[in-house]
């Protein structure tokens, strides 16, 4: 025989759990929240600021670089961004692509010469370079 305070019990927690006794949860909406897509900005927007760029840019404009060479994209040679990915804006790059721009060279990038510039001064070249560099 069941005891009538067992039978009690037993049916004050199945009244408690059928109403919501038990464990308490909350249930919370919360909205997604939307990040917009950062805006691609140019290699040229990126840097306009910079001393560096200005200085190297100016001197590009007054050069025939333009006619071989974009920033971003290849023609003749490469872009200025592909030269920039190859190589770190250390002292001895600079030196070396200045010399580059100044003598010329071939292999690196192919099998078409890069031209001799020897009316580049060595610091303009090196003021050309830094500004390439600066596009990564």
């Amino acid at each position: 025989m069941v005891k009538p305070i067992n039978l009690a019990l037993v049916a004050l927690a199945g009244i408690t759990f059928a109403c919501g006794g038990g464990e308490k949860t909350s249930e919370t909406t919360s909205t997604p929240v939307v990040v917009a897509p950062a805006k691609e900005i140019s290699l040229e927007e990126k840097h306009q600021d910079d001393p560096i760029y200005i200085k190297g840019l100016a001197k590009l404009k007054t050069s025939d670089c333009t006619s071989c060479h974009m920033v971003e994209r290849k023609i003749v040679g490469p872009s200025y961004a592909d030269v920039a990915a190859k190589y770190e804006a250390t002292d001895e790059n600079i030196d070396m692509l200045a010399k580059k721009v100044v003598e010329g060279g071939v292999g690196t990038w192919g099998e078409i010469p890069m031209t001799p510039h020897p009316a580049v001064s060595m610091e303009d070249a090196k003021d050309m370079v830094r500004y390439i560099l600066l596009l990564k």
